[in-house]
């Protein structure tokens, strides 16, 4: 019985989708058309789509870029230099929103995005040397606790507070 309500649920989900895509299937649209690049640091619950970043990173000094989806293949190629763009999303997550209160102020979402993406680099490389930097390395422990160099973060943060 649960089984054939889902099935009826989804049914309509799509059919209502479809309907909607109906809408503009005359219209042409450009891949950077699906990015927003508006700061998102003062979203507000406008949805119930969570925000989605993509990673634009430099490869070496020529000048190039590569474009990534997830964390770990930017950690996987060692990237140093990165920006975010949004790709989707109306909504902070419960992970993100958590993130920007831990940062109090001295990060945005974006910029714990971009921070979270590189290695070696920046929070993952350096010292905290004032409150400001502690408190975005707190916001970047509460976003990305799985990257590689947390435990570098860490004892940064707690050497600062020693």
């Amino acid at each position: 019985m649960i089984t054939v309500r889902r099935a009826l649920a989804v049914g309509v989900v799509v059919a209502a989708a479809m309907g909607l895509a109906g809408c503009t299937a005359g219209a042409e649209s450009e891949p950077e058309d699906s990015l927003d690049t508006g700061v998102t640091s003062g979203v507000t619950a406008s949805g119930t789509s969570p925000i989605v970043f993509a990673f634009v990173c430099d490869v070496g000094s020529s000048g190039r870029t590569e474009t990534y989806t997830t964390y770990s293949a930017v950690w996987q190629d060692d990237r140093t230099a990165c920006t975010v763009q949004r790709i989707t999303g109306t909504e902070m997550s419960t992970q993100q929103r958590a993130a920007v209160q831990a940062a109090r102020g001295d990060a945005t979402l974006e910029e714990l995005a971009e921070a979270c993406a590189v290695r070696g680099s920046g929070p993952w490389a350096d010292a905290v040397t004032s409150a400001r930097q502690a408190n975005a390395a707190a916001g970047l422990l509460e976003y990305c606790p799985g990257h590689p160099e947390t435990d570098h973060l860490r004892d940064a943060v707690a050497a600062w507070r020693g």
